[in-house]
C-alpha cells in the first residue's frame, strides 16, 4: 500500500507542475495588459510603471516570471497586483468559506445521490425508475446558474428572506442557535444548487452498478437461502457497489471548484470562486497563479484520497 501511495503523490506532484505551467502561460499570454489602469493614464510617469512592472517580474521573460512567481507563492512573498496585500493571506481568509460550502455539497450530492441510485435501481424499468431519471437527467441538463438566478428571483419576490453571503447583516440573534441556524441557511441554499450536478451523476453510477450486482451469482445465492431484500441489497450489493461510490466521489471535486465560481458570484458568497472571478476581471496575474495553484492541490488531493480508498475497497487496484 505503501509504494502505492508513493506512485500517487508522485504523479500527483508532476500533474500539479504541469497543470501551474499550462494555466501561467495560457494566462499571461492572453491579450491584454495586467497594467490597464496605467498604461494609457498620461499622469503616470514612465518610472512608475516601470517599477511597477519590475515590482512584479512583468519586465522579465515569461519562463522566469513563472519561477519567480512560484518561488514567492511558497515563500509567501507573493503580491496582489490589484491592492498589493500579499496573495496568501486574501486566499486564507476566503479558504474556510469555500471548504465549508463544498464539503456540504459534496456531503449532499453523496447522501441524496445515494438514495436516488438505490431507489431507482430497485424500481428497475418500472414508472418510479423513469420518474427518478426524468428528474436526475433535468439536474444534468438544466444550467446550475439559470436555476440560482430562478432561486435567487423567486425568493426576492416570494418570500423575502436574507440569502446572500454567509450571513444575515444587521440583525441582532437572541443566541447562538440563531445564529448558526442563520449561517447553516446561506451555505445550505448554495451548497443544493451546487450539489444537483453531481448528486445526478452519483445517482445514474450508482444505478448502473447497483443493477449489475444485483445479476451477480452471489445474489442469486443469497436469494435461494432466504435472505430478505433488504440484506440482499444493503449488506451485498451496496457493499459491492462502493467503487462507484469513490469514483463518483473523486470527480465531485472538481466539477463542484468550477462550479463554486458562479454560485459564489451569483450569491455574493465570499469564497475563492468569487476572489478568482475578481482576479479574472482586473487581470490580477498573482492571485490567479495563486488560486489555479491552491485548487488544483485540492483537486488532486481529492483523486489521490479516492484512488487509496479504491485501492483499500479493492486490492487488485494497486497491484495492478
Amino acid at each position: 500500500m505503501l509504494s502505492f501511495i508513493l506512485r500517487r503523490l508522485t504523479l500527483s506532484c508532476f500533474l500539479l507542475f504541469l497543470i501551474s505551467l499550462i494555466s501561467f502561460f495560457i494566462m499571461t499570454l492572453t491579450p491584454g495588459s495586467p497594467y490597464p489602469w496605467g498604461e494609457m493614464n498620461p499622469k503616470i510617469s514612465p518610472e512608475v510603471k516601470a517599477a511597477f512592472r519590475k515590482k512584479f517580474h512583468l519586465d522579465r521573460p515569461l519562463p522566469e516570471q513563472y519561477k519567480l512567481m512560484i518561488s514567492d507563492l511558497f515563500t509567501g512573498k507573493l503580491r496582489s497586483m490589484k491592492d498589493d496585500l500579499p496573495v496568501l493571506q486574501k486566499i486564507l481568509e476566503r479558504l474556510p468559506a469555500t471548504l465549508a460550502l463544498n464539503i456540504t455539497a459534496i456531503f449532499l450530492s453523496l447522501s441524496f445521490g445515494t438514495l436516488l441510485g438505490i431507489y431507482g435501481a430497485c424500481h428497475k424499468d418500472r414508472w418510479q425508475d423513469l420518474l427518478s431519471s426524468i428528474l436526475v437527467f433535468c439536474f444534468i441538463a438544466l444550467p446550475g446558474f439559470w436555476i440560482s438566478y430562478l432561486v435567487v428571483i423567486a425568493l426576492v419576490k416570494d418570500v423575502g428572506i436574507p440569502f446572500l453571503g454567509t450571513h444575515s447583516y444587521g440583525i441582532d440573534f437572541p443566541n447562538h442557535l440563531s445564529l448558526w441556524l442563520d449561517r447553516a441557511w446561506h451555505i445550505m441554499l448554495p451548497a443544493l444548487l451546487l450539489s444537483l450536478a453531481g448528486m445526478a451523476t452519483q445517482s445514474r453510477y450508482l444505478r448502473a452498478s447497483l443493477i449489475e450486482a444485483l445479476q451477480e451469482n452471489y445474489i442469486l445465492t443469497a436469494r435461494a437461502k432466504g435472505l430478505s431484500k433488504t440484506v440482499i441489497l444493503y449488506q451485498h450489493a451496496l457493499k459491492n457497489s462502493l467503487r462507484s461510490l469513490i469514483t463518483g466521489a473523486g470527480m465531485l471535486l472538481p466539477g463542484l471548484i468550477s462550479g463554486a465560481v458562479i454560485i459564489e458570484s451569483i450569491f455574493a458568497y465570499p469564497g475563492m470562486g468569487q476572489l478568482g472571478y475578481q482576479a479574472v476581471l482586473e487581470r490580477d496575474y498573482p492571485t490567479l497563479i495563486a488560486l489555479n495553484f491552491i485548487v488544483a492541490a485540492l483537486v488532486l488531493l481529492g483523486n489521490l484520497i479516492a484512488d487509496v480508498l479504491y485501492a483499500i475497497v479493492d486490492p487488485r487496484v494497486r497491484l495492478g
